[in-house]
């Protein structure tokens, strides 16, 4: 039962419609496959780089698809729906790619932006540390000027595509306190940059989550994105848009988690009918039904406030909170509708109750999600 959605243009339906026909012949056919072996699918981002699906919601004159963001994240949820791991890709290119779009001179987004939205290349973030994940004020990594280059030293942990990616946006401190941090933008091939051991996580295998390591690797000061001191405020608006992306996802997993509940619901029977037709599972679907619709409705509210210029820090820490409490709900309650099969990995669901664990722990927790939102009633 694919979702029916409103796109606001002929040119927007169309794009969900080459998105499912790209997800349909590239990744779903492999996507339990990639995750029983942890494989990263590289080539599956080229596929969707080239089909302009790694550049959405930035401006055509920079190689991107000048879509908004009410439309990119409806084409990020139908991808989340055919693997959560490349759906948490691609909210975390966009996310590497934010800093220099948003804080980056002219000539700095003319020379790096088209390439990188190109899908040839692939980003990386790297905010949190072992000792400030929810603390990003409390970073160690040091970036020293030294002549015309920074000299970086340091680990950044959690670091989503970490030892495969093309380029990585680096918040590391110039300074003291929370002003004095700064955002770089490092090429993979830095001398003196390295991954850690891969993560071994319990969700999310294919997508490679690694800590990078930073000895004395000397970054170009043109490699430097806005001022010094500015890397916080880079860093933390660009989460602002990153949440909504991770409430994408999670509603695109919580969705295909519903598909698959309701599809063997409809084909199991017992007692001599279907069980869907059991009033107590019957019930426990539609309330499945209702939070992926109401977990999508909040998340567009907030995208449409983004894309009309208006505050929504408030609304998108609302949306990862609701999509992503939302999308560990549903995806354990279909679980128990598929009983004993559903704990199994002959079955899906095990894997999506894996992966949504994960969406309330990152782009913030959602005890930080409820902080950041209580604040903002308080004021």
């Amino acid at each position: 039962m694919p979702v029916t959605r409103i796109m606001p243009t002929e040119e927007s339906a169309d794009l969900i419609e080459l998105t499912r026909e790209i997800l349909g012949k590239e990744l779903r056919p492999v996507v339990s496959e990639l995750d029983a072996t942890a494989s990263f699918p590289r080539d599956v981002f080229r596929t969707l780089g080239r089909a302009g699906l790694l550049s959405l919601p930035y401006p055509e004159e920079y190689d991107g698809g000048g879509q908004s963001y009410e439309v990119y994240l409806q084409v990020l949820e139908e991808v989340a729906s055919a693997s959560a791991s490349v759906g948490v890709g691609v909210s975390v290119h966009i996310l590497s790619c934010f800093g220099l779009f948003t804080a980056g001179s002219a000539a700095q987004k003319e020379r790096w932006l088209p390439e990188m939205l190109s899908g040839d290349l692939l980003g990386a973030y790297c905010l949190s540390e072992a000792h400030a994940g929810s603390d990003p004020a409390a970073m160690r990594t040091r970036a020293v000027l030294d002549g015309d280059e920074y000299v970086l030293n340091g680990a950044k942990a959690w670091t989503t595509h970490g030892g495969k990616a093309d380029f990585y946006k680096v918040m590391a401190r110039t300074g003291e306190g929370s002003r004095g941090i700064s955002c770089f933008l490092v090429p993979a091939d830095s001398p003196g940059l390295s991954a850690d051991n891969p993560e071994r996580k319990m969700g999310l295998m294919s997508s490679t989550t690694a800590t990078m390591i930073f000895e004395e690797v000397r970054i170009p000061a043109e490699r430097r994105l806005g001022a010094e001191g500015q890397g916080l405020p880079i860093a933390l608006s660009g989460l602002d848009a990153g949440r909504l992306g991770i409430a994408a996802v999670a509603t695109g997993l919580a969705q295909e988690a519903l598909e698959v509940a309701v599809k063997y619901a409809r084909e199991r029977e017992a007692f001599g009918r279907s069980i869907i037709e059991h009033q107590g599972l019957a019930f426990l679907l539609a309330d499945m039904a209702a939070a992926v619709a109401s977990a999508r409705a909040t998340y567009l509210a907030a995208a449409r406030l983004k894309d009309a210029g208006r505050a929504y820090s408030h609304e998108a820490s609302i949306a990862k909170l609701v999509c992503t409490d939302n999308a560990m709900k549903v995806t354990t309650d279909a679980v128990q509708v598929l009983g004993g099969a559903g704990y199994t990995k002959d079955f899906p669901t095990e894997r999506y109750m894996r992966e949504a664990k994960v969406m309330q722990i990152f782009e913030g927790t959602n005890q930080i999600q409820r902080l950041v939102i209580s604040r903002g009633l308080a004021h």
